[in-house]
C-alpha cells in the first residue's frame, strides 16, 4: 500500500491507460481490415476465385473465435502487461507476413494465425476497464474505444487506399503490422496495472477503489466454463433472443470490414482514390450510431423507467435501418449507394447497445460466462457472412443477392429482439 499523497488532489493516470487501449483496439480492428482494402488487387494478382476469398476472410474468426477462452486462461496466468503486449507485437507480425504471401495456403494460414493472435484483446479490455475505472466511469471508458474502433478505419481509410493505389496491397500489411509492432513496445513500456503504475497516486487509487476497481469480484470469478452452462443459458429467452440478434446484427459489420471495399471497386467500378474517400463516410455514420444509440437509450430509461424501451427500442431500430442495405441494389447512382450503405452502418452501431442489454440480464453467478457465449455469436458472424457473400457473388457474379443475404440478417435480428428477448431484466437461475 502506498503512503498517503500529500497531494490531496487525484492524478489521472487511467485516462492515460484509456488512450493506450485505445490505440490497441484501432490497430486491432485495422488488421482485420486491412485485407478487406487489399482485396481487389490481391485476387486479381493471385487469381483467387470469389468463394475462396470468402473462406479467407473467414479465416480470421475461426480461429479467433476458438480462442477466446484460451486467450482468457493465458491472460489469468500471465497478466495483463505480457499478454496484451505480447498478443498485439504477434498479431501484428502475421499481419506484416501477410504481405510475403505467394499463394493461398500461405494467405489461410496467416489468417488462422491472425485469428489465434487477437484473441486476448478484448479479455485484456474488459480487465483493464475493471482494474482501472471505477464502475460508473467504465460505460463512458467502453464507448471511447467502441467508437475508435469505427472512426479511426474511417479516417484511415483514405490512407490504406492510397497506399494500395501507390504502393501495392503487399507494402498495406508490411506497413500495418510494422506499425503495430512499434506500439506493441509501446504498450509494453507503459502499460502497468494500478497498484505498479508510477504515474498514479493513492487518492487515485483510492478513488479507483472505491468505485468496485482494481480487482475482480468473487460473483465475477464465480462460474467456470462448461457446455452445460451454455445450454443452460441459451435456454433462456433474453439470452437467446439477444444472441441470435449479435450474430445478425454483427454479419452488417462483417460486410463492412471484409467485402465492402471490393463491392465498390468492382460492383460500383469506383477507382481506388474514390473508394477511399467514399468509404470513410459509412465508418464515421457508425461511430455517430454508437454514440447516439447509448445517448438515446440512457434517455429513454431515465423518461421512462422502463428497461424495454430503453434498451430494446434503440437495437430493434438499428437493426432495421441496418436492413435498409439491399436498397443499394436498386439505385444507380454512386453518392445514394454511399448514403444507403452509410444508413445501413449507422443502424449497425446502434446495435453494439446489445453489450450493455447482455449486462443487463445476465445471471448474477454466470455474468463472464454470458458474455462469453454472447461474443462467440457475434463471432460465428464472422466465420459465416463472409462464406456466404463469397459464394453468393461468386455463382451470380453479382452483389444483389449477398446485400438481400444481409439485410434480410437484419430484420431477423429485429424480430428477435421483439418476439424472443421478452423483458429486458435480470435472469434467475436456481
Amino acid at each position: 500500500m502506498r503512503a498517503p499523497s500529500l497531494n490531496p488532489r487525484r492524478t489521472r493516470a487511467r485516462i492515460g491507460i484509456l488512450a493506450l487501449i485505445s490505440i490497441a483496439t484501432l490497430l486491432n480492428y485495422m488488421d482485420r481490415a486491412v485485407m478487406g482494402v487489399a482485396a481487389p488487387s490481391l485476387t486479381a494478382e493471385l487469381r483467387i476465385s470469389p468463394e475462396m476469398m470468402g473462406f479467407i476472410f473467414s479465416a480470421f474468426s475461426w480461429t479467433y473465435a476458438a480462442a477466446q477462452i484460451p486467450g482468457g486462461l493465458l491472460l489469468d496466468r500471465l497478466g495483463t502487461r505480457i499478454t496484451y503486449a505480447g498478443s498485439l507485437i504477434l498479431w501484428s507480425f502475421f499481419t506484416l507476413l501477410h504481405g510475403i504471401a505467394g499463394n493461398v495456403a500461405m494467405l489461410f494460414g496467416f489468417r488462422l494465425a491472425l485469428g489465434v493472435a487477437e484473441a486476448p484483446c478484448y479479455p485484456c479490455n474488459s480487465r483493464i476497464l475493471s482494474s482501472w475505472f471505477p464502475q460508473d466511469e467504465r460505460a463512458r471508458a467502453n464507448s471511447v474505444y467502441a467508437v475508435g474502433q469505427y472512426a479511426g478505419l474511417a479516417f484511415f481509410s483514405p490512407l490504406l487506399f492510397w497506399i494500395v493505389g501507390s504502393f501495392g496491397w503487399r507494402a498495406l500489411f508490411l506497413i500495418a503490422g510494422g506499425l503495430g509492432v512499434a506500439f506493441g513496445l509501446v504498450m509494453y513500456a507503459h502499460y502497468r496495472d494500478p497498484n505498479e503504475s508510477p504515474r498514479v497516486n493513492q487518492a487515485e487509487l483510492d478513488y479507483i477503489r472505491a468505485g468496485g476497481g482494481l480487482t475482480t469480484t468473487r460473483q465475477e470469478s464465480a462460474a467456470p466454463f462448461s457446455w452445460a452452462n451454455v445450454r443452460t443459458l441459451l435456454a433462456r429467452r433474453q439470452i437467446l433472443g439477444a444472441s441470435i440478434g449479435q450474430f445478425c446484427g454483427n454479419s452488417t459489420l462483417v460486410f463492412f470490414l471484409t467485402w465492402f471495399p471490393t463491392y465498390l471497386a468492382t460492383e460500383r467500378g469506383m477507382d481506388w482514390l474514390k473508394s477511399g474517400t467514399f468509404a470513410v463516410l459509412p465508418y464515421i455514420a457508425a461511430s455517430a450510431g454508437v454514440l447516439l444509440g447509448g445517448q438515446v437509450s440512457d434517455l429513454l430509461i431515465r423518461r421512462t423507467g422502463s428497461a424495454n424501451i430503453g434498451r430494446k427500442l434503440p437495437i430493434v431500430a438499428g437493426l432495421l435501418l441496418a436492413s435498409t442495405i439491399v436498397a443499394a441494389n436498386f439505385v444507380e447512382s454512386n453518392t445514394l449507394v454511399i448514403a444507403i450503405m452509410s444508413i445501413a452502418f449507422f443502424g449497425q452501431g446502434m446495435v453494439n447497445l446489445g453489450w450493455t442489454l447482455i449486462a443487463d440480464v445476465a445471471p448474477r453467478q454466470f455474468v463472464g460466462l454470458t458474455g462469453g457465449v454472447f461474443n462467440l455469436c457475434a463471432n460465428l458472424a464472422g466465420i459465416v457472412t463472409p462464406i456466404v457473400v463469397g459464394l453468393i457473388v461468386g455463382q451470380t457474379g453479382s452483389f444483389y443477392g449477398a446485400l438481400a443475404f444481409i439485410g434480410i440478417l437484419a430484420l431477423i435480428g429485429a424480430a428477435a429482439y421483439v418476439f424472443i428477448v421478452g423483458d429486458v431484466k435480470r435472469v434467475e437461475l436456481d
